[in-house]
């Protein structure tokens, strides 16, 4: 997995009517040296109404998008927070980017790591018991607390995850090194301790 020191995890929250897809929340938060930096997040108008079952599920109000900012106004902002720096989602890839495209605006090419294609890959290693791959469960499995649909919360727990996941690599690592050095004589460390 690609090691970025800065980089933008991002989600968003839509609402689904008649097939359509409207943003409704986008949301990031910049890691600068491994370290929160800084937020992005906003509510986006939409004339279209909000199904009941969105607002069960995120919080988000019919009068929250009533009072929000224009897609075109969120996407310019948005496009100024991200700058030229690595994009991080999770499962961004078939949901989020596309919609963003949708939208006028494609990130493809700076879209760097998906966390669900490396959690899938990790599920007998690092992830070995899982009950599934949703965002929440990985988080909680990995001991990173957050709550689900809201997307300011899910961009942090992707940067999260994946911060959890280059710290699991790094051990790993380490281990190797530490095996390649010593070979398979675990005393050999403690070799000096006894001249």
């Amino acid at each position: 997995m690609e090691n970025l020191k800065t980089y933008v995890a991002f989600d968003l929250e839509f609402n689904t009517v008649d097939e359509v897809s409207h943003i409704i929340q986008l949301s990031a938060v910049k890691f600068i040296d491994h370290t929160e930096a800084e937020t992005f997040d906003t509510y986006v108008f939409t004339e279209v109404p909000l199904q009941s079952f969105i607002n069960g599920l995120t919080g988000i109000t019919a009068e929250k998008i009533a009072s929000a900012p224009k897609i075109e106004t969120v996407i310019s902002k948005f496009v100024s927070f991200v700058g030229e720096l690595p994009l991080v989602g999770y499962n961004a890839g078939k949901s989020d980017l596309p919609l963003l495209a949708e939208n006028g605006l494609d990130l493809t090419e700076q879209y760097r790591v998906d966390l669900y294609d490396e959690a899938f890959e990790r599920r007998s290693t690092d992830l070995n018991g899982i009950i599934n791959l949703k965002l929440t469960s990985v988080a909680e499995f990995l001991g990173i607390k957050g709550r689900g649909h809201n997307s300011l919360e899910d961009a942090r727990m992707t940067a999260l995850v994946y911060e959890k996941f280059l710290e699991l690599d790094d051990n790993k690592s380490y281990l190797n090194q530490q095996e390649e050095s010593h070979g398979n004589n675990p005393f050999a460390a403690l070799g000096g301790l006894f001249d």
